[in-house]
């Protein structure tokens, strides 16, 4: 039954955020901002009753569908995959979508490794959708208490490529800076988005963009932002107001000691590993393998981009644990530096143990991460 024609695929966003952390707030005001206005968003929570929908604005241009009882990021995970099928042609006329984009909101309890996982891998979606940006709220009240006890809200933070910190405005500044320290520490690649009222630029968040290997120059540099792991994280961040949202940018400025937040201890070590020369891909993909194998369920995050041998572009790597999206060999390099740099986000696996398995098998030594 699904005769849309074919089409560049529809970007889905995932948007995250720990109970009560101001996901649907957020979801308000981005459905009513004009870039929104032909976006499908897929509503998720847990119970018989539906409370969410009915606090989401309605608009004749924007639609909004209702996936049901469970949670789609785990038991209810292939109902996901139904979903998404369905709506390729259920909101079509004449053959064509009437939706730009998707946005699933996940309950707020989910791990969004298993949607990550359908999203990446399931052939009848990735025929016509594809990862986005993955988007997570977090609630600058009871942000340190969440991160301290609730593993859950650690991991939506770790796997983030956004992070929008809602309730910036009850909470004083150094209290906001250590907050913002501690997720720069937890995920140093990660954007961070201040709400200011509820309100976030949507171009900011959801347009991210930021691998899409149907774009004529992929933006591979900007997706891996593998400069991010470069030192001490906490230490490279500043606000610069954008318009309703304070975006916090990359600072290479030294400042003051900050306060010492290593108290905190997330489990959650992330690094980037850089090779100068090209990998031998027969033992790079048995590494990758042995890798899984061993740590699969703690790799939380894979991306990479790595000069292989006897190949004339690099190939972008991109993995959630132990799944992984297919490689994609690009046809030329996005800039003029061909090292391999591969970022891993993992849980409790040190930055040593993963640089000896490949050292072992492949006789290479990853460089500093700062060599930049």
């Amino acid at each position: 039954m699904d005769t849309v024609k074919k089409s560049s695929p529809i970007p889905v966003s995932l948007l995250t955020g720990f109970l009560g952390s101001g996901k649907t707030t957020v979801l308000n005001h981005l459905v009513q901002q004009p870039l929104f206005r032909r976006t499908l968003v897929v509503i998720n929570e847990f119970g018989a009753i539906s409370l969410d929908h009915l606090l989401v604005a309605h608009s004749n241009e924007t639609l909004v569908m209702e996936v049901g009882d469970g949670c789609i990021c785990c038991a209810m995970r292939g109902d996901l995959a139904k979903v998404l099928k369905d709506i390729t042609w259920r909101f079509s006329r004449n053959g064509v979508r009437n939706y730009d984009r998707v946005i699933i909101e996940a309950t707020g309890l989910a791990d969004p490794a298993p949607i990550l996982h359908t999203l990446m891998t399931d052939k009848n979606i990735t025929a016509h959708y594809r990862l986005d940006a993955v988007v997570t709220t977090v609630d600058c009240i009871h942000a340190m208490d969440t991160l301290d006890h609730h593993p859950e809200a650690v991991k939506q933070a770790a796997v983030a490529d956004r992070i929008i910190l809602t309730k910036s405005d009850l909470i004083d500044e150094q209290q906001r800076r250590t907050l913002q320290q501690r997720l720069a520490i937890l995920n140093p690649a990660a954007t961070q988005l201040l709400a200011v009222n509820g309100q976030v630029d949507g171009p900011s968040v959801f347009s991210a963009n930021l691998f899409s290997i149907d774009q004529k120059t992929p933006d591979v540099v900007r997706w891996l932002n593998a400069e991010a792991y470069a030192g001490n994280p906490s230490s490279r961040y500043k606000s610069v107001r954008h318009d309703a949202a304070q975006t916090l940018y990359s600072s290479k400025r030294s400042i003051v000691k900050q306060p010492d937040i290593n108290r905190h201890d997330d489990h959650i070590p992330s690094y980037c590993f850089t090779f100068d020369e090209p990998i031998d891909p027969e033992l790079f993909e048995g590494w990758l393998d042995l890798l899984m194998t061993v740590k699969g369920a703690d790799i939380l995050r894979i991306k990479g981009i790595v000069n292989m041998r006897n190949r004339t572009g690099p190939v972008v790597i991109h993995g959630v644990q132990h799944i992984f999206h297919p490689p994609v060999e690009l046809t030329g390099w996005p800039s003029d530096d061909r090292r391999t740099r591969i970022v891993f986000i993992t849980r409790n696996v040190p930055r040593s143990g993963i640089e000896d398995t490949f050292s072992a098998l492949t006789g290479c030594a990853a460089l500093p991460t700062n060599t930049h």
